[in-house]
């Protein structure tokens, strides 16, 4: 809660007309210089505000006002609120400036591709943007998709460090697991993938020519050939028997 009163001038007006407190006390309280308080009890400022009763609005106790009544040196101290009202949630998609909104669309597209697990309410949320405006983006049929590049959100100050992780986290707890068994895909270990066997294996091969596969049978040359030959041989001895005839 703030340390200045509800309506500072009409609970100073009260005060002046309701206390024996000095004015020192009232304008400490209230937050206003001794002088505003000595010309609201001339009446020079503050006319026609009616005075709110800050005992009556559990802002002050009795036993405060006659404390400081004896004490022309105590300083009232405000009174928190024992009813905590709770914030009221903000509904549809967040604000963005307009300065900003350009920069949407390529934080829709990083947030689609670095965290495909997250859903469409979550993106708006994070950016203040529309579900069409995303499924637009998803599917490439955007006006202008080829210019889009992806910009993390954050740092195109759409939103904070703090909400990206918490929709991430909240993501990822709803994101389905792998079935127990399947093999999960992982990147080779940095070991394995700088060792010097790779190193060469990747400098040997020839980018023009196809991966040979060890399913691939060996094709004998021989035996090709020696085919092909038992082939023109027997095709030449039909060409003779026609010749004969």
């Amino acid at each position: 809660m703030a340390n200045t009163p509800l309506m500072p001038k009409a609970t100073a007006v009260w005060l002046v007309d309701n206390t024996a407190l000095s004015f020192t006390q009232i304008a400490a309280f209230c937050k206003l210089h001794p002088l505003e308080v000595k010309a609201i009890a001339d009446g020079e400022a503050a006319q026609g505000i009616k005075g709110l009763d800050p005992i009556l609005t559990g802002q002050l106790s009795r036993e405060e006002v006659e404390k400081a009544q004896t004490d022309p040196n105590y300083q009232l101290k405000l009174q928190g609120s024992k009813v905590v009202v709770p914030e009221s949630k903000r509904k549809g998609p967040r604000y963005t400036p307009v300065s900003r909104r350009q920069d949407r669309p390529n934080a829709i597209l990083w947030l689609v591709r670095n965290h495909p697990e997250m859903k469409d309410a979550q993106i708006m949320r994070l950016v203040g943007t529309t579900k069409p405006t995303i499924a637009a983006i998803r599917d490439r049929t955007h006006w202008n998709s080829a210019n889009l590049t992806p910009s993390d959100p954050v740092t195109l100050g759409l939103c904070s460090q703090l909400e990206l992780d918490m929709e991430v986290e909240k993501a990822a707890k709803n994101a389905p697991q792998p079935v127990a068994g399947e093999p999960v895909e992982t990147l080779m270990p940095v070991d394995e993938s700088t060792s010097e066997d790779a190193i060469a294996a990747a400098f040997s091969l020839d980018p023009s020519q196809p991966v040979k596969r060890e399913e691939e049978e060996v094709i004998d040359a021989d035996a090709v050939f020696a085919k092909l030959n038992s082939l023109k041989g027997d095709d030449t001895e039909e060409e003779d028997e026609d010749d004969t005839k």
